[in-house]
């Protein structure tokens, strides 16, 4: 009878399809009650040899098979319709919070676990909730008027099955305590493995070329062994459960059966009364049957429960509160003002007082060593993050008074992880705007200087590619990822390390098209390899999270220092690199 709190609050999501699915189970559990007193009055007549009423007895009983053959047909699929609609809520419900939580959860929990959690763990909610929480109404409901049935018949045989369904329903719920920290400990190692299995299939590649395969069998073995020890851990306490239950279901039946024997033996009874009492004290142990079988077979949602709370009452880096969707009619300028920011455990800010702007239409680039703090400030503007102190503005405005939606609409970003869906071209195009015409993908592909490459396809713009697209090269996977970048039109475009995958060769291709692509938007580019910056009409060099330098090529290599580094390391040999 264990009820958790968040499979409570996920029943709420569907309470019409639920009724409606416990109603037809109690009507099916009644149909079996209106059955048994049948076949005792059609058992009572046979054994007195009173065989007049008895085709219109079997025949009723007939009847009561057919509807409740019906009955439970429909209880399936009233049972089904709610698992559904349960399922798509609390999986929807838990895709938007993802979405919302932004990367900072991504990057700190594992695909595998979160896919385990909103796959697997809604699915186990779903029989939970579909299959077991009607059950345990049935039986909290039907099984005590079958008790009252019973003391009709026979007080002291209602009063010992009392005492057992009493017994059945309490006495396990002495170990929950124990089989909530098992179903815990089970789903923890569950989730582990799954994250583990997902990892190993996605760097398989890796794997093989370093010829880790087998070590990494090895490990995913000795996870599989610890999920086993758990799963069997989890099953040692829930089989004392079951077991109790049983034996309380066996005594009660055992009394009543005796109970009836011996009226019987001893003339108290008489007619159809011993064979009501023993159809009777069977049905009133049925739900308490049907419960337990149900609940094993829901239990996967008790485990998992825990994690869908946290995933679902989990709270984003930075909470949504800007009211402000400024509609900009022309590109506006992006400020960084005394911006300082340390990420947590950190021994020194990764920004510590920059100040630099970026003018409206025009390309600003970022560049400087590794750890300068180039790809946070794009945090910053992106809002995965709040600076400590000072603020990004975008025309003035603090990204903090823009509604993270406003702020999405205003900046679209190409990073170098570019994620391509097994899906054709032109979806994954759309998906920046559903509505885009195939006028609109062309001329995007254009400016990104990928159109050519795609008519080329067997199948043009229909082409599937393979999962995050694999069949394309690095530098059409970019050029694609930023074609699906002008597709939003947004008035702000970020292209964080957009070149880094690529040989020069695509790296100017990608170049040409950004110069292409820039007219008209404001756009900040951050790039190790300065080939890909010296058209910027200005260029920011960070250092050590502060600025270090601004100006255009040309003005920072003849001003030396850090910028003049850079380029004296990127006009090196490849091989010096």
């Amino acid at each position: 009878m264990m009820l958790h709190p968040e499979l409570v609050r996920a029943a709420r999501t569907a309470p019409a399809p639920l009724l409606r699915a416990t109603a037809l189970l109690a009507a099916v559990t009644s149909a079996h009650a209106v059955q048994a007193v049948l076949l005792a009055v059609a058992l009572a007549d046979i054994a007195r040899d009173r065989t007049d009423r008895l085709p219109a007895l079997l025949g009723a009983v007939a009847g009561v098979l057919l509807l409740r053959a019906f009955l439970t047909w429909w209880q399936r699929l009233a049972a089904a319709d709610a698992g559904a609609l349960i399922r798509t809520t609390l999986r929807d419900e838990l895709l938007v919070r993802l979405g919302g939580l932004g990367p900072a959860h991504g990057d700190a929990a594992r695909t595998g676990a979160l896919r385990a959690t909103v796959v697997d763990g809604v699915e186990g909610v779903n029989t939970y909730l579909s299959r077991y929480l009607p059950q345990l109404a049935v039986v909290c409901l039907l099984t005590p008027v079958l008790l009252v049935c019973v003391a009709v018949v026979h007080a002291g045989a209602a009063v010992v099955l009392a005492a057992a369904v009493t017994l059945a329903l309490l006495v396990p719920r002495l170990w929950d305590r124990a089989l909530a920290a098992r179903g815990r400990e089970h789903w923890d190692g569950y989730e582990d493995l799954a994250a583990d299995y997902l990892e190993a299939l996605q760097q398989m590649s890796a794997l093989r070329a370093t010829g880790a395969v087998r070590r990494k069998r090895e490990a995913l073995e000795d996870r599989s062994r610890r999920l086993h020890r758990a799963t069997v851990a989890k099953l040692r306490v829930s089989l004392v459960d079951t077991a109790l239950t049983d034996l309380a279901v066996q005594a009660g039946t055992l009394g009543a059966v005796l109970l009836a024997c011996a009226s019987a033996a001893t003339g108290r009874s008489t007619g159809a009364e011993p064979y009501l009492l023993l159809m009777l004290a069977s049905e009133c142990f049925r739900p308490l049957r049907d419960l337990s079988r149900e609940w094993h077979a829901g239990y996967v949602g008790v485990s998992a429960a825990d994690g869908i709370r946290t995933l679902r009452t989990a709270r984003p880096a930075v909470p949504d509160t800007g009211t402000r969707a400024p509609s900009w009619s022309s590109p506006p300028a992006v400020s960084f003002t005394g911006v300082r920011f340390g990420h947590p455990g950190a021994d020194r800010p990764a920004l510590d007082g920059v100040d630099f702007e970026c003018p409206a239409g025009r390309t600003t680039a970022l560049v400087g060593p590794s750890g300068a703090g180039k790809s946070t400030l794009l945090e910053l503007l992106q809002r995965h993050h709040d600076p400590d102190a000072g603020a990004v503005l975008i025309d003035g405005v603090d990204v903090r008074e823009l509604s993270l939606s406003a702020l999405r609409r205003s900046v679209a970003v190409v990073s170098q992880d570019v994620y391509l869906f097994a899906a054709p071209i032109a979806d994954n195009l759309r998906l920046a705007d559903p509505d885009a015409t195939d006028g609109r993908l062309v001329a995007a592909c254009r400016d990104a200087g990928i159109h050519d490459e795609i008519v080329a396809l067997p199948d043009g713009y229909a082409t599937v590619l393979g999962e995050r697209g694999a069949t394309l090269s690095g530098g059409q996977r970019q050029r694609l990822a930023l074609a699906r970048a002008l597709l939003c039109d947004t008035p702000v475009l970020v292209l964080d390390e957009a070149t880094s995958a690529v040989d020069e060769r695509r790296e100017h291709q990608i170049t040409e098209a950004l110069r292409r692509v820039a007219r008209g938007r404001t756009c900040l580019i951050v790039a190790h390899r300065l080939a890909a910056v010296r058209h910027a009409d200005r260029i920011v060099v960070l250092d050590g999270g502060r600025v270090d330098a601004v100006g255009d090529h040309r003005a920072l290599v003849g001003a030396g220092g850090t910028y003049a580094a850079l380029a004296t390391a990127d006009l090196s040999p490849r091989g010096a690199r």
